[in-house]
């Protein structure tokens, strides 16, 4: 299959736009003025702000409701129980429609198709801020979550009227603004509510969805031409499968984004049990700062971003996939030492975030027609390496602690770090078999 060429060297050579991915059509195209998009014209600053804006606000949809489940447990009278599914039931939304929603962005613009979501979005915001009983609550809770699937509609977006030379950049940037959105919803989400109860964040943010809708509907440009796939709605899903059983390097990078994401995960889930008891003892509050110190993530990204532009993502690969494994040598001492779970957590978070960067860049370099679908075929199954994450350090934590939830972690790594070393000989096979 003849793809973009790629700097994993896991792709067969051909022209931008000249290949052809799981049953989609032959990418690259032109602007509506007429341009390239390898033309390199760019995109404004304005623009790719707007993009970062807009997917940080999609995405954090999905957090606000994490640091207020005791508030509605209590207003609407739920077990504790069923105000945690809240949780559950936002994950599992966003998980169907990375596989179903997703790859609609390759067959309707996704000019209209953005604007369209985010005021679904608000709507489902608005429901959450009005329920009254469980089941409203918890059907409002999974349209959210599917909705905030046009985080990554929105970055396949970006990617697209990214010029080749800018791209890893400007995917870095509008990933940058994801990031931040999942690290700051719970702070905002949790002030609001100081101020005028659970309900308050659900309404302020709905209608600054609605705010958005209306200056993504006036502002995002038209998108390069590609011929629209010739598919009905189930073979664009069929193809989805079709892409990762054609295209090698999407499914490597799909392989390092489930390992890094499964060591995240297998951090996060069960750090505000270590942190709650001995020897930290911290509040709830304290526990919710430590959220901050993945703000080293949003400086990954960018940087990254720009490697790849260079022609520096398979470095920047096994650079960050290193990282991934060695991180968790200070976060087993975190278990007793403050500043060694500091520094695990900020070098944990710099090779996670900034190993998914490497991978988007690359899988977005593969069949410009087809970016929606790559989307969500990587993102699907980086979103079952943390789920796997999340499920294997709970366990371990239950039955072996912080040492064995620190086991877990560096079996994640472990296994970048050992894809990393798989592709490097893969590829100097393959340069002396030439």
């Amino acid at each position: 299959m003849t793809t973009h060429g790629s700097s994993d060297g896991a792709s067969e050579g051909g022209a931008p736009g000249g290949g052809r991915s799981g049953g989609g059509a032959s990418g690259g195209g032109a602007f509506a003025d007429g341009t390239s998009p390898a033309a390199g014209t760019g995109l404004g600053r304005g623009l790719v702000g707007l993009l970062a804006v807009s997917t940080g606000m999609c995405v954090a949809a999905m957090y606000y409701a994490q640091p207020l489940l005791g508030e509605i447990r209590a207003a609407l009278g739920l077990s504790t129980g069923t105000a945690g599914l809240v949780v559950s039931v936002t994950q599992a939304g966003y998980l169907v429609a990375l596989c179903l929603l997703v790859p609609v962005g390759d067959l309707v613009a996704r000019r209209r198709l953005i604007p369209a979501l985010v005021a679904a979005q608000a709507v489902g915001l608005f429901v959450l801020a009005t329920a009254t009983s469980a089941t409203q609550l918890l059907i409002a809770a999974v349209a959210v979550g599917a909705l905030s699937v046009t985080a990554q509609i929105g970055v396949a977006f970006a990617a697209t009227l990214a010029g080749d030379a800018e791209r890893g950049k400007v995917v870095g940037t509008v990933m940058s603004g994801l990031l931040l959105g999942i690290l700051l919803a719970r702070t905002v989400a949790g002030y609001l509510a100081d101020l005028g109860g659970w309900r308050t964040p659900f309404w302020v943010a709905g209608a600054a969805q609605l705010v958005l809708c209306a200056v993504l509907a006036a502002r995002l440009p038209a998108e390069p031409r590609t011929a629209a796939p010739r598919l009905g709605y189930r073979a664009l899903i069929a193809s989805v499968v079709g892409l990762l059983r054609d295209e090698p390097v999407l499914r490597l990078r799909a392989a390092y984004g489930a390992a890094s994401f499964g060591a995240f995960s297998a951090l996060w889930t069960p750090l505000a049990f270590l942190l709650s008891a001995a020897p930290y003892h911290y509040s709830t509050g304290v526990i919710g700062l430590f959220g901050l110190l993945g703000l080293m993530g949003v400086l990954a990204a960018s940087f990254v971003g720009r490697a790849a532009d260079r022609g520096r993502a398979g470095a920047a690969t096994v650079g960050t996939a290193a990282l991934l494994l060695a991180a968790w040598l200070p976060l087993g001492l975190g278990g007793h030492s403050l500043a060694a779970l500091i520094v695990g957590i900020l070098a944990l978070d710099l090779a996670a975030q900034g190993l998914h960067i490497a991978n988007q860049s690359e899988i977005y370099r593969l069949n410009p027609a087809a970016r929606s679908r790559l989307t969500s075929a990587y993102m699907a199954t980086y979103f079952a390496g943390g789920l796997a994450g999340s499920i294997a350090s709970g366990t371990a934590y239950s039955h072996g602690g912080w040492t064995a939830v620190s086991v877990t972690g560096a079996v994640f790594g472990l296994a970048a770090v050992a894809l990393a070393c798989w592709d490097a000989l893969r590829r100097r096979s393959a340069a002396v078999a030439v």
